[in-house]
């Protein structure tokens, strides 16, 4: 599978951006799936749920299915946390797979950067960062895309992997 990433700072635009691509891409007519790391606890089912009494009654998975969807919630418990080759062994085949953050992983990715959030660039120390999406002018040995050219930036991520 083809793996690109989206890494960046709190508040640099990475999930709009995410969702931007995921629009023009499959729009193309190519399947995507993503990944987002979280750096925090999250929830992806609420108290009084059933699925949510499963967890809490110490069941380690728990597969939620309906008509529409299919949700698979593990706790780690004891356990640490899955690489990302871990997580993205265990997805469907697809064109394309978009990581939101993992900016450590080794995979190429595309940095969002806002001027405003004041954070330094990841890219000027990171070879896996090939090109940055910003709202500001900046001068770096790789390519910056205006960070709304989504039509641009998805150009350059599918040629990056040969789609």
């Amino acid at each position: 599978m083809r793996i690109y990433g989206v890494v960046g700072w709190k508040n640099a635009g990475k999930t709009g951006l995410m969702e931007r691509l995921v629009t023009e891409i499959t729009g193309r007519g190519i399947s995507v799936s993503t990944v987002k790391h979280a750096h925090h606890s999250f929830d992806v089912d609420h108290p009084g749920k059933d699925s949510h009494r499963h967890r809490i009654a110490g069941a380690t998975e728990v597969l939620l299915a309906s008509r529409n969807r299919v949700a698979l919630m593990h706790e780690l418990r004891d356990t640490p946390e899955p690489s990302l080759a871990d997580l993205l062994a265990r997805l469907s085949p697809v064109d394309l797979i978009l990581v939101e953050g993992y900016k450590r992983d080794t995979h190429p990715k595309v940095e969002a950067h806002r001027a405003v959030t004041g954070n330094p660039l990841i890219a000027p120390d990171d070879p896996t960062v090939r090109a940055v999406a910003s709202d500001t002018a900046l001068d770096l040995d790789r390519p910056v895309f205006d960070l709304d050219d989504t039509v641009a930036i998805a150009d350059f991520i599918l040629s990056e992997v040969g789609l």
